[in-house]
Parts: C-alpha cells; sequence; structure tokens
C-alpha cells in the first residue's frame, strides 16, 4: 500500500514510535489498576453478627469471669457450613447449654436463630475499609458486588461503543485523551507491517505490568478509598501530556487533510532522524501516493458496513465472539481472586508475572504461526485450563489456583492477539469501529462474567463449565477467519475485498469462485 511506503520512509520503527509506545504503555498500566481494583476495594473480609455478648461494654460487663471470648462467640453464634462461626445467623438468645462439657454442638434448633438484624462485625486484619464492609454487601445483599462491577463495566461498554466511531469520525488524538482504551491501535497505524505484532505485543504487556503494580499499590494502600485516589490520579498526568501524542496519519490522509497529515508525517521524519525525507515530503508528493486510496475513500464506509459488506460479515461475527469470550471468563475468573485463594495479593502477581511471558511467546508464535492459528491455539487451551479445574477436588487449592493462572494467562495471549488480529481484518476508515465493537463485546462478556458464579448455587462446577466452554467455542470459530500474517494495513473497503481476490487468485484450481464469492 502507499501508506506503507511513506510510513517505510519516514520511519516505521524508529524513536517516534518508541516514545510513542513508551506514552501509552503507562496510562495502560493505570488503567488496567482501575479494572482490578475491586479485588482488594471490595474484598469480603470474615465478618459475623453483631452480637450484644461480644460487641457491646453493658452486656459484658453482666458475664461471669471465666468465660473468654471464644465461649461467648459459642454461645452467640451458630456453627457454620464450614463448622466455623456463622457469617449470617446469630442465636436469639445466648445458647448457655452449649457450654456444657456433656451437651453436643448440635444441641440446638434452627428456631432459635435469626438473621443479622443488628449488622456485621468485620475482621480488619487485611483491609482497613472495604466498600464490602462499609455498605454491608454480604449475605442477602452478596449479589450486589457483582451488580456493582456490572454497573462499572456498563460505563466501559458505553465507552467502546460510542467512542470507537466517534474516533473514525474526528481523529484518534482528540478521543485518546479523553478515552484511553483506544490507546493501543493508536500506535499500530505509526508503526511499519514489520513492527506491528512486536509494538501492539509491548503495549498490551502494559495490562501485565499493571497486575502486578495494582497488587503492590494494594499491599501498600489497605483503604478502599484512599486505594481509589491513588490509582486514579496518574491520569491527570496522562491527560496533560496527550496532546503531545499525533494523530493517525493515515486516518488524516484517508479523510483528505493532506496538509494537517503532512505535518504529522514531517514530525515523525524529524524525530526518527530522517531529515532527507523530511525535506522531499510534499503535498503534491503525497496525493500523488495516496490518489488510489483517496478515490476508494470517497466511498463513504458507515458501521453498517461492518456486517453488510460481503466478507466483513463474518470477520465481524467471529473477531466480535472472539472479543467476548475474553472478556467474559478473564473478568469472571479475575474479578474473584478470593475464591481462588487466600493471598490475593499473591494470586494477583501471579497473574501479572504468568502473562508476561505468556505474552512474549505469543509474539513468537504470531510471527511463526500467523494470527489465526495463535487465536486458535490461545482460546481453546485457556478453555481447557478453566475446564480440567472440574476435576480438581476443592482441597487441593494450589492445584486450582495453579490451573486458573494458567488460563488467564493464556487468555492474556488471547486479548494480545485479538488487538493485533482485529486491526488486520478491517480497513482503516472503520478499524477503530470495529476495534469499538470487539471492545463493546469485550465489555458485555464482561458485564455477564461475575453474575455467572451465581450459578453456583446450582451446581459447584456449573460456572466453571460455563466460563471453560465459551472460549474453546470461540477459539474453533476464529479458523474461519482469514490469515492475515505479513499483509499491508488494508485502508478501505475495496482493499479488503482486493485482498480477497488476490487469495483466491492464488488459491489451488477449482477454488477461485468459491474463495473470491465468500471473501
Amino acid at each position: 500500500m502507499a501508506f506503507s511506503e511513506l510510513l517505510d520512509q519516514v520511519g516505521g520503527l524508529g524513536r517516534f514510535q518508541v516514545l510513542q509506545m513508551v506514552a501509552l504503555v503507562v496510562p495502560i498500566m493505570w488503567l488496567t489498576t482501575q479494572s482490578m481494583m475491586e479485588n482488594f476495594s471490595a474484598a469480603v473480609p470474615s465478618h459475623r453478627c453483631w452480637v450484644p455478648l461480644l460487641d457491646n461494654s453493658t452486656a459484658q460487663a453482666g458475664v461471669p469471669g471465666a468465660l473468654g471470648p471464644k465461649d461467648l462467640l459459642t454461645v452467640s453464634i451458630p456453627p457454620g457450613p464450614n463448622h466455623e462461626p456463622h457469617r449470617c445467623r446469630r442465636f436469639r438468645q445466648p445458647q448457655w447449654q452449649l457450654l456444657d462439657p456433656n451437651g453436643t454442638a448440635t444441641n440446638w434448633s434452627e428456631a432459635a436463630t435469626e438473621p443479622c438484624v443488628d449488622g456485621w462485625v468485620y475482621d480488619r486484619s487485611t483491609f482497613t475499609s472495604t466498600i464490602v464492609a462499609k455498605w454491608d454487601l454480604v449475605c442477602d445483599s452478596h449479589a450486589l458486588k457483582p451488580m456493582a462491577q456490572s454497573i462499572y463495566l456498563s460505563g466501559i461498554l458505553v465507552g467502546a461503543a460510542v467512542f470507537g466511531q466517534v474516533s473514525d469520525r474526528f481523529g484518534r488524538r482528540l478521543v485518546l485523551t479523553w478515552n484511553y482504551l483506544q490507546m493501543a491501535v493508536s500506535v499500530m497505524e505509526w508503526t511499519s507491517t514489520r513492527a506491528r505484532a512486536l509494538v501492539m505485543t509491548l503495549n498490551s504487556l502494559g495490562f501485565s505490568f499493571g497486575q502486578v503494580l495494582m497488587a503492590t499499590v494494594a499491599y501498600g494502600v489497605r483503604d478502599w478509598a484512599l486505594l481509589q485516589l491513588v490509582v486514579s490520579a496518574p491520569f491527570f498526568l496522562c491527560f496533560v501530556y496527550s496532546w503531545w501524542l499525533a494523530e493517525s496519519a493515515r486516518w488524516l490522509l484517508i479523510k483528505g487533510k493532506l496538509e494537517q497529515g503532512l505535518r504529522e508525517l514531517q514530525k515523525v521524519a524529524a524525530i526518527n532522524g530522517k531529515r532527507a525525507v523530511e525535506d522531499t515530503l510534499t503535498a503534491e508528493a503525497l496525493l500523488s501516493a495516496m490518489r488510489e486510496e483517496l478515490s476508494a475513500s470517497q466511498a463513504p464506509a458507515s458501521p453498517a458496513a461492518l456486517l453488510c459488506t460481503p466478507g466483513l460479515g463474518l470477520r465481524t461475527c467471529v473477531s466480535t465472539l472472539c472479543w467476548f469470550a475474553f472478556g467474559f471468563t478473564f473478568y469472571g475468573l479475575a474479578l474473584d481472586l478470593q475464591a481462588l485463594g487466600s493471598d490475593i495479593f499473591l494470586l494477583q502477581v501471579l497473574i501479572g508475572v504468568v502473562d508476561i511471558p505468556t505474552k512474549i511467546g505469543t509474539l513468537v508464535l504470531l510471527n511463526r504461526l500467523g494470527r489465526r492459528s495463535t487465536q486458535v491455539a490461545s482460546l481453546v487451551l485457556a478453555g481447557l485450563c478453566v475446564l480440567a479445574n472440574m476435576l480438581v477436588p476443592h482441597e487441593l487449592g494450589a492445584l486450582r489456583s495453579s490451573l486458573a493462572v494458567l488460563g488467564l494467562g493464556g487468555l492474556g495471549a488471547a486479548f494480545t492477539c485479538v488487538s493485533i488480529y482485529t486491526g488486520e481484518l478491517f480497513p482503516t476508515v472503520l478499524r477503530m469501529t470495529a476495534v469499538g465493537l470487539g471492545q463493546m463485546a469485550a465489555r458485555a462478556g464482561a458485564i455477564l462474567g461475575p453474575l455467572v458464579r451465581l450459578l453456583g448455587a446450582h451446581g459447584r462446577s456449573l460456572p466453571l463449565l460455563v466460563y471453560g466452554a465459551v472460549p474453546v467455542l470461540s477459539g474453533l470459530a476464529a479458523l474461519l477467519l482469514p490469515e492475515t500474517q505479513s499483509l499491508p494495513l488494508p485502508d478501505t473497503v475495496q482493499d479488503v475485498q482486493n485482498q480477497a481476490v488476490m487469495k483466491a487468485t492464488h488459491s489451488p484450481p477449482g477454488r477461485t469462485v468459491l474463495k473470491s464469492t465468500h471473501f
């Protein structure tokens, strides 16, 4: 493509791309802390009902001095399912007979208990304050926690739906200043075809480092309100320097803004040390080089083209399904670390640490196996790890945690791949809309993911069955997508169709008509 040649001239992977990538990785890391923060700000501490004998000094004054806190707990709180003090019920009256050494632990009736009508007492040894403890999101109100997660992720879903189209109309930098969900793709449009996967993988590592950063910050800040402030303040700095980021010259040229596109290309050439090229870049040269693309772009490409244009409909449906599978299973598991192990700080670090070599390995596989094979393998293997946990006894907590971490690592690889793959499947005029649609599907999956945990009331392994089946089926569906490795980014819908024709031309005899019809 003509723009690929222009990008090679000004430098497809130089100082400018490195600075641009660093400037975007920083907010990616802090964005991850926002997504994962509820593991800590909404952690569920150990709790029990408030009872007078333990929590009212006046009532305690009438208790015989020989009775300690453990005895008072025994007569005030019934045993729970795991023979620990019940978290949601208390005795209406103290059951003194339970202290009789000749009595039995079952010497009481359910009718003698009642809900925690006076509130709860929370263990504050790990967290001084969480939203669960502040608003009592436990017992009968425990479903409000996943609802709160869904409300938060619904806001991101709306952003993905709206800003993908807005950035296609008004440009990447303006939207990026207000919405960092589009950041990774804006890097890709400034990168040469050879280095595209490398840059996208390095950007996706920002999410991995963000996982570790989240655990580190949360370990030092145990109050939910202060934690929210600490992880939100850095975005003020990101907002300030986001005005330095360059607008996508590819988008500017496609939209016919030649003078502005020329200035951006000259800026990149200067930063990359291509002084000779900077002097030869003129509006006439750009117009000549981009004449084919500018001519083709005169036909407006609407979002409806993603589904209505022959060849794009299948790509849209399958890539959207892959995005959904990632969000659904990843957030369903990653936002409930307390169900995976007791040390959520360590688990959060492990998820990030495992994600780093996984994504680096994904870069190798993308260049060796191609986009389609890597997408299929990452989703299927992640799903199999989750399904394997159905066969592991709950007593083997370390093994269950390990399989879950490996499954999340596979989903991280799937995210890296789908981020690259989606950008290569769609033309420039629709790329951000397609990415926005994919992100919307991922957030829709993320909203549904935490709610699936409620199925555990009908079967302990049922949530794992759903979490594992979705990525496996989505990975198999990815076999229907075309391979895009080493192909230049298409600028227009016509470019996509031309690539399909070229693929059909080089296909074995007897299959040309079929392939040119369907792609």
